[in-house]
């Protein structure tokens, strides 16, 4: 039996999460700057 599907399946899973949890912090990151950058603005 061959295990190299599931391995493959594996890895490209864990790799397409870590992408998209770098893609969310990075939204959030985004946001978090702008909130501060207005609160910071504000007289």
């Amino acid at each position: 039996m061959n295990h190299w599907p599931f391995i493959i399946a594996a890895y490209a899973i864990t790799i397409a999460g870590l992408i998209g949890l770098t893609l969310a912090s990075f939204a959030a990151m985004r946001r978090a700057e702008a909130a501060a950058d207005a609160i910071r603005k504000k007289p």
